[in-house]
Formats: structure tokens, C-alpha cells, sequence
């Protein structure tokens, strides 16, 4: 409903133009560090400060791009046991690791531990059909910091003196249901009497393209212990697929030049130089060379066309094969071999630097001397104050939390390569042609799509993927340490290479034609209001994302409004299993799900769009006719959301909720009496129409002013004072629930035994632990239950429940 504001408005009394003002935004970064510098450089493009980055995914194996599989069975086509051995097509992953932003040429930590069965080079998992709650990384590993523009980053791995339980992660998990925990690698028993190392990687820049590396290990363990420590570099292979999309180059080279220096020549890269300081014990290590090729004779007893491939350094370190490397010292993937035996509560440390021609150290200059030291003192310090400034009324303890998220989500940015066309198809010959199955299956809709771009990931190993509602809440945090790159993400979406022509934006790899809640729109106002001061935002931003919003928004209407009644159906909207069918997929009852998180949804957008087009027309009046569009068709939703369907649309008057229906093929519906995050979702979708911005538009003005005289079956859903309107002051305010609904939806929100919980607000009520929805299909019982932990399905591979966890922190 459209209501007016309380206080001195309900009174009737003469209110003050301006009277109504929103809180101010907090917005953006305004400091003169140096970080901001860097920050501000990039932005203009005097200095690629962000080329080099965390940009290497932690699980590359077994995720869509890199299945050919004829089912779409991505977890067995290309599973972790073959990672070590087959080049990847479409990317990369290793330990820790860094890579340009093209992926090009790629740096990781790789470990042995003297018993493990195969080198460690990235993380180990389950698969979602392993695990018996999904896919699930068997690995500890921690994010610790990071700037920006990664001028300093440090990440740590804790490696088992042990050898790593590969198998019995396997097993155990198998023997597990869904009502058991997650076998972890803790409960292995791998971290006994704290036998492990920490193994800390730190990388800072010098200049935008001189990298400095350290990295340290630790023996958490009673007794002296040995490691191996192969840190490695690489080149993606580019070279071998035949393809002629962009990205694809002829094979770099890589080759020794001295002891401790290697150089790298790439099509698209300047001349790379890899200088290696001397070990802990003063000595040079002997350098390793190989290929990054598939070893297809032991994967598919095929003869390769070089017999140095991607597992050479497993071979020669855990299996003892001298001859798995090449001894001519050049190749594309070289790693310098450290043996390091360390004491007891003691590290050692090794050190090295990635640089381009134009960084090169000088003939006769140290790479590692006492300079080397004072640029990573002079980053951290940098960063301090980066963070410094930006939680200036933090409490020790809340620095703490928040430079570690921040460290979290600016380490999960990954290069996301998937070129739909080429994958479908294949690439030329020799390369064995994809199944015709494949023309017709998972994102066969999508041949326009292409992607080779930096993104933000909801995690890199359980979803080196993006997700885009995922993205669009990831832009706001970014808002306070990264502007430019939150405004950049939210544009990349809506380019003609990710958006379908029919105004579709792509939800994730493992279906783009899945639909995601429609939030973007509300992320890109957010991130214009509060990345800069009012006066000084960014307007084309703001427009460019606009144009092309509006084409999402008429996707959304011609495709999830079937009945052209504005209630909305829109599949499983990011909830995964918290309804009672997946909704994602045909109905087992036939006929729809008139949604009422979906139609709260488009609510949300239409309320969002109008606040957009207000804005823009404050500098542009063309803008005004578009604000009426999305005011008067917010209006019609709320009218369908709550008047259709008898009379009282997805509202239940008894319950006092809203709740979803489904409509059968006969026409008649039931309520699914579920009371779940579906129905506070229109809660969401409110906005204060301001008497300050409605005056300084006249045409939208004049427009609502008739919208509200000449549709009387639409102007009776509004709720307004016709003595304020006399006084010629606006001061409504948008939204689905009237006041009286507000109070009632409230009740069950802000009920301990309902929704409210120390931490937030459950997804689903607590209620329904005593009182499962049931219901009866064709002899099969449907249930949703309160389960506020792990899920009790496999809906969406039952690693994601909305059955009662708490998604909403308070």
C-alpha cells in the first residue's frame, strides 16, 4: 500500500517541504594513504596496480567448465585424482596462489610431507555425490589479509605431518546419511599432538608488475620434521586446444638463465623474470622444468608429444622418477626444490620475486637484499593505515573480524573463463568432438556467452563459480574498500556478453537459465548512494546501469508473470530448498507456484527502478515518465499480491502471512501454509516517495496526481491523507503490506518461538519443528520441517539449507 507517513502528516497539520529526509549514506573511501593512491592510479589507468592478484581459483577440477561429459556429471569427468596430471582447459588452481588477470602465468606453494601419496599442489574436497551434505573442502586454510589492489597479501594453509587421509575422508563420508555430521579432516585425528606445519604465503608489490614473495613454515610439532617445499610457476595452457577465441596464444616458453634467476616469454605478456633467493641453509635449490600437458599415457594410454607433462614434480618427488623432468632446464612450468628439516616450534623462511622486463633487477644488484625486507615493512604498514582509517571507531577486536572479511572477499576474486560457444562445439581437431547430447543440455541457450574476467566468487573451492545475486551483495561490502570495482562488477554483468539478448542475467555455471532474486538493481543503487558524496556521484554509472536493468526487468515480466496477473513465479530464487518441491524443476502436481517471495521480488525491483528514474530525473526530465512506469506498476503488484486470487491474492487473513499457492491445472489453488522467509520477503520492498524530489518533478508529479484520481480500482489500494494532499505535500510511503499487515507479519518476525533468534532471523519458523508442513502427492509424502542445521534433503545437493538457519544476521 501507499501510505502517509505518521506524526504531524497524520494530524492533517501543514508539514515543511523537506521535513522528510532519508539517514545519510555512509559512502566510499576519502583518505590520502597510500593504498587510496594505488587505488586512485588503477582507477585512471596511470598504473595497472591490480593486474597481479588472488586471482587463481582453489578448484578448478570437477566444475562445469571443464566437463565434456554427455550427462553434465562434472564431479566424475574430471575428478581431483586426475588434477594433478590433465591440463585444463578453461583455467586454473593451486595452494595459495596468485595470476595475473588473464590467468596467464600462475604461482602456488606445492608441499610433500614425505608420506603423502601424491604431491600437494591444491586443495582436496568432496564431491557433491561424496559427501554426504554435498561438496565439501577436507582442507584448513584461512585468508588473512589483503589491500585493494593485493600491493599485500597473506594467506595460510595448515599441512599434516601425517599422511593426508585422502581415503578415509572417502569412506567415512560414505557411510554417513544426512542426519550425521560432516566427517572432517579434525576427526582424522591429522592434527594429533599439533603435528602439522603452518605454512604462511605473503606477497607484496614493489610496482604494479614487481611481485615479492615470501613464504613461511612453521613446525607446530613436538619433533624435528622435514619438508618439501616446491613453490611453482607455470603458464595456463592456452597453447594445445587448436582454438582461435581470444585468449588463445601459441606456447610461451620458460627457461633457466643462472642458478637462481628464469625467465618466461608469453604472446601477451612482457619478458617475466623469476629470481629465486638461496634456502635457509645458504644454498641455491636445483631448479625442475616440465610441461603443463596432460600425461594422456597413464590417463588414457595414448603416447604423448612430449614426455615431461603437468605431474613431472609428483613423480620425481613422491615416486622417485629422476627422469620426469627436463634436464635442459626449460619448459612452461618450473618450481626450485626446497628440503627443509626444521626444528620443533621453529620456521624458515624462503624468498623470491616475479618481475617483467621493465621491473628487471639490474645486473649486479642483490634481488633479496636489506630493500627487500623494508617493501614488505613499508606495505603492511600501508595497509594498517588503509584499514586504519576506514574503522576508525573499531575496537581492537573489530578490526580484527573486519580486516579478516575483508581479507576473505578480496582473496575470493578469480579469474572465470567459459567461452558457451566454443564448449558446446568443441575445439578443431585433433580434439575429440563433444556429444551431440551436449547441443541441447546444460546452458545450450547461452552460445552468446563470454566470459574472461576477474570476479567475485561466493567461495573458490565449493563455488569457484559466480553466483549473480551472491555478487550483487558481495558489491556492498566492497563499496568501503573498493568503489570502482564494485561499479565495474555490477556493469560487467549486465554487458552483451554476459546478459541473454532477451534481457536475462546469467545465475550460475551449473544453469544461467536459473533465475536469481532480482537484485542487482538494488545493488547498483546502493553502490552509487554510498560510494561517493551526494553532489559527486557517479550519474553514468547510474544511467548505463539503468538502460540496461530495464531490460532484465522486462524479462522478468514476459517470462515469470505467466497469467499476465503480476503475481510471479520465478523458480527457486536462491531459497534452494525451502519450499516444499524443488522449484526449480516441473511441479509434481502440475500447473504453477504463484510465488510470493517472486512477486515480492518484483516488487522490490519496481521500488528500486523508481527510486533510479527519480534520481536521473532530477538532471534529465525524459527520466520522469519512466518513474511513473514503475510507480504505477509497483501499484498493480501489490494490488495482485494482495487481492487476487478470491479476494485476497498471496495474503492469508487467517494466518495473518503471506504465503505461496499452487495453482493446479484446473484452475483451482491451495495455500502452502509455510511459514518461511517466502513470506517476510515483502517486507523487503518499501520506498518514501519525498515531498522534496516529487515537487522538483512536475511531470511525475501531475501523472501520479491523475493515476490516483482516474484508477479508482487501483487508487483504492492506497492508503493516503486527502487534507495533506490539499496542502500540496507528498510524503508516502511504498509498500506491499498495509499497516495493519505490517503488525500482524511483525508478530511471527519479532516471536522467539516464530522467526527471531538470538542471531538473527531463522529462514524458516521455529514453529514448524512441532508442526511440519505435510502434504500428499499420488501416494508420496512432501514435508518441510524446522531443521536448523545441516539439510535433511538433497535438494540442490543438500549442502544449503533455508529449513531454519539463519541467513539474516542481526
Amino acid at each position: 500500500s501507499v501510505e502517509y507517513c505518521a506524526g504531524p502528516m497524520a494530524e492533517g497539520r501543514k508539514v515543511p517541504r523537506g521535513a522528510f529526509k532519508r539517514a545519510q549514506t555512509i559512502v566510499g573511501i576519502h583518505s590520502d594513504t597510500a593504498e587510496a593512491a594505488r587505488l586512485k592510479e588503477d582507477k585512471e589507468r596511470q598504473r595497472n596496480w591490480k593486474r597481479w592478484g588472488p586471482y587463481l581459483s582453489e578448484r578448478q577440477w570437477s566444475t562445469v567448465r571443464e566437463d565434456y561429459s554427455p550427462d553434465g556429471g562434472c564431479w566424475d569427468f574430471f575428478p581431483h585424482d586426475h588434477s594433478r596430471m590433465r591440463a585444463y582447459r578453461w583455467g586454473e588452481d593451486g595452494l595459495l596462489g596468485i595470476t595475473d588477470r588473464q590467468c596467464r602465468l600462475c604461482f602456488c606453494v606445492s608441499l610433500w610431507n614425505g608420506k603423502d601419496p601424491i604431491l600437494k599442489e591444491r586443495l582436496f574436497g568432496l564431491t557433491g555425490p561424496e559427501g554426504n551434505h554435498g561438496e565439501d573442502c577436507k582442507e584448513l586454510y584461512y585468508y588473512l589479509d589483503s589491500t585493494p589492489t593485493h600491493s599485500y597479501m597473506k594467506a595460510l594453509y595448515k599441512y599434516p605431518q601425517c599422511e593426508y587421509p585422502y581415503g578415509k575422508l572417502v569412506e567415512e563420508s560414505k557411510k554417513r546419511g544426512y542426519a550425521d555430521p560432516e566427517y572432517e579432516l579434525e576427526d582424522t585425528g591429522a592434527f594429533k599432538e599439533n603435528r602439522y606445519w603452518d605454512v604462511e604465503a605473503e606477497y607484496c608489490k614493489d610496482s604494479p608488475d614487481d611481485i615479492l614473495i615470501r613464504i613461511n613454515v612453521y613446525n607446530r610439532g613436538p619433533e624435528k620434521a622435514r619438508l618439501h617445499l616446491l613453490p611453482t610457476l607455470w603458464y595456463r595452457n592456452t597453447w594445445y586446444w587448436g582454438c582461435t577465441h581470444e585468449g588463445c596464444t601459441m606456447k610461451p616458453k620458460m627457461k633457466k638463465e643462472a642458478d637462481n634467476l628464469v625467465s618466461g616469454k608469453h604472446d601477451t605478456l612482457k619478458k617475466s623474470f623469476f629470481y629465486i633467493d638461496k634456502g635457509p641453509d645458504g644454498t641455491q635449490p636445483p631448479l625442475l622444468f616440465t610441461e603443463n600437458e596432460t600425461n594422456t599415457k597413464k590417463l588414457y594410454q595414448l603416447d604423448t608429444y612430449t614426455e615431461y607433462t603437468k605431474d613431472a614434480f609428483h613423480r620425481y618427488v613422491v615416486e622417485d622418477e629422476k627422469t620426469a623432468i627436463n634436464l635442459d632446464c626449460k619448459g612452461t612450468k618450473v618450481a626450485p626444490y626446497f628440503v627443509l628439516d626444521v626444528q620443533p616450534g621453529e620456521s624458515k623462511q624462503v624468498r623470491f620475486r616475479l618481475t617483467d622486463e621493465a621491473s628487471q633487477i639490474p645486473d649486479g644488484q642483490d634481488a633479496f637484499g636489506s630493500q627487500f625486507t623494508e617493501i614488505f615493512e613499508r606495505r603492511i604498514r600501508e595497509a594498517d593505515d588503509f584499514y586504519d582509517t576506514l574503522m576508525k571507531n573499531f575496537t581492537p577486536e573489530q578490526k580484527l573480524v573486519a580486516r579478516q572479511s575483508y581479507a576473505g572477499l578480496l582473496w575470493s576474486k578469480q579469474f572465470y573463463h567459459y567461452v558457451v560457444k566454443d564448449w558446446l562445439d568443441g575445439d578443431p581437431p585433433p580434439m575429440p568432438k563433444p556429444p551431440e547430447s551436449r547441443l541441447c543440455g546444460r546452458n545450450s541457450d547461452w552460445r552468446h556467452l563470454f566470459n574472461r574476467d576477474i570476479v567475485s566468487m561466493p567461495d573458490k573451492w565449493e563455488y569457484p563459480w559466480y553466483a549473480s545475486w551472491d555478487l550483487a551483495f558481495h558489491m556492498i561490502p566492497f563499496i568501503k574498500v573498493d568503489p570502482q570495482f564494485a561499479k565495474d562488477q555490477l556493469i560487467l554483468f549486465l554487458r552483451e556478453w554476459y546478459m541473454s539478448p532477451n534481457g536475462q542475467i546469467p545465475a550460475y555455471e551449473f544453469a544461467f537459465s536459473d533465475v536469481n532474486p532480482p537484485v542487482h538493481a538494488w545493488a547498483v543503487w546502493r553502490v552509487y548512494k554510498m560510494a561517493d558524496k551526494k553532489g559527486q556521484r557517479d550519474q553514468k554509472f547510474l544511467a548505463r546501469a539503468f538502460q540496461k536493468l530495464i531490460l532484465n526487468f522486462n524479462w522478468w515480466v514476459n517470462r515469470k508473470d505467466p497469467k499476465g496477473k503480476n503475481i510471479f513465479s520465478g523458480g527457486f530464487l536462491g531459497l534452494d530448498n525451502i519450499g516444499i518441491f524443488d522449484r526449480s524443476r516441473p511441479l509434481p502436481t502440475g500447473g504453477e507456484l504463484e510465488q510470493a517471495d517472486g512477486t515480492a521480488w518484483m516488487a522490490f525491483f519496481c521500488v528500486t527502478m523508481l527510486d533510479i528514474a527519480l534520481e536521473l530525473a532530477l538532471c534529465d526530465d525524459v527520466y520522469e515518465d519512466m518513474a511513473s512506469k514503475f510507480f504505477e506498476h509497483f501499484v498493480s503488484i501489490v494490488q495482485a499480491m494482495n487481492t487476487l486470487s478470491g479476494g485476497k491474492g498471496l495474503w492469508n487473513e487467517e494466518d495473518g502471512f503471506y504465503y505461496d499457492h499452487l495453482r493446479f491445472p484446473d484452475g483451482h489453488y491451495e495455500v502452502m501454509r509455510v511459514r518461511s522467509m517466502v513470506g517476510l520477503i515483502p517486507l523487503f520492498a518499501c520506498l518514501v516517495l519525498e515531498d522534496e524530489v516529487v515537487q522538483r518533478l512536475p511531470g511525475f508529479k501531475r501523472r501520479m496526481q491523475w493515476f490516483m484520481r482516474n484508477q479508482p480500482d487501483l487508487a483504492k489500494q492506497l492508503t493516503y491523507n486527502p487534507e495533506i494532499e490539499q496542502q500540496d505535500v507528498f510524503c508516502h510511503l511504498l509498500a506491499i503490506p498495509s499497516k495493519d499487515q505490517l503488525v500482524r507479519v511483525l508478530k511471527y518476525m519479532l516471536d522467539e518461538e516464530e522467526f527471531l533468534s538470538p542471531y538473527g532471523i531463522r529462514s524458516l519458523s521455529k514453529y514448524h519443528k512441532d508442526h511440519p508442513f505435510k502434504m500428499q502427492v499420488e501416494g508420496e509424502e512432501y514435508c518441510v520441517s524446522y531443521v536448523p542445521a545441516e539439510s535433511n534433503t538433497y535438494l540442490f545437493g543438500g549442502n544449503s539449507n533455508w529449513r531454519g538457519p539463519i541467513w539474516l544476521c542481526g
